[in-house]
């Protein structure tokens, strides 16, 4: 349950080895966050981040397994981690995804069915899992890390951001079928954050390091709005790009 300050005690991460997960993760367990689950893939990775955030102050960490490309796989992981949390949470961080290169993806069928299934799919199969879950505990909040790149489509990123305007539309329709039972449904979306996903990708204008996103989501998380520009500039950059006459957006998005 949360604490007297209405900060959750308990967390599950499904994508536990997120650098923006993780970076969150740091600051609620220094407030008073103590019981985390990590769902994810890499052991080597999830055991650092067990000892990273123990360091930061959680009491109990716990892993479950997860494999993202099997969207089947979706609802023993909800169950899984719902256990190792007690049997009930106080916050979900959906931060399962994999960016691709667009030229490398777009001619291979089974290279953008992964790209899919791992950053649509599987979280949407998730979070239908996960549904009844939160209403029978009667209360809950689920943090869905998106990104801005699926507010608008590009030639160098579309299908990318195809998987991101899908899991945007998810995410705040989802809020709403919850609103009502109490539980807070919140959509993030990022714009380009230095980390171990970009490593080597050109940078975008308004860039930020993993600890400015994670400080702006932790502050997010407090707040009653359901979509979240990080940073919160985006929102109006994005606010005069989208009434661009296409032709004229081709030539500014090129030219980033």
């Amino acid at each position: 349950m949360r604490n007297a300050f209405g900060q959750p005690q308990s967390v599950l991460v499904l994508g536990g080895t997120s650098d923006i997960a993780l970076a969150v993760l740091d600051r609620l367990c220094g407030e008073r966050t103590r019981t985390v689950v990590l769902a994810g893939r890499d052991e080597t990775r999830l055991a650092a981040a067990t000892e990273r955030l123990l360091a930061a102050g959680a009491t109990t960490v716990e892993c479950v397994p997860m494999e993202a490309s099997d969207p089947s796989s979706a609802p023993a992981t909800i169950e899984a981690g719902l256990a190792a949390a007690g049997g009930r949470v106080d916050l979900v961080i959906v931060a399962a995804s994999i960016l691709t290169d667009q030229l490398e993806v777009e001619n291979d069928p089974a290279a953008i069915s992964h790209l899919f299934d791992i950053n649509l799919t599987w979280p949407a199969a998730a979070l239908a899992a996960l549904r009844p879950r939160l209403l029978a505990q009667g209360s809950g909040q689920v943090a869905i890390i998106s990104s801005v790149g699926g507010v608008l489509p590009r030639r160098d990123n579309y299908s990318y951001g195809a998987t991101k305007a899908g899991l945007d539309f998810i995410g705040i329709g989802y809020g709403d079928s919850l609103r009502d039972a109490g539980i807070k449904v919140q959509v993030f979306r990022p714009g380009f954050v230095r980390s171990k996903m970009t490593t080597g990708l050109d940078e975008a204008p308004m860039t930020i390091d993993v600890s400015e996103a994670a400080d702006a989501i932790v502050a997010g998380l407090a707040s009653n709005a359901s979509v979240i520009w990080v940073p919160s500039k985006l929102r109006l950059v994005f606010g005069v790009m989208r009434h661009l006459p296409r032709p004229l957006f081709r030539f500014v998005a090129s030219r980033r």
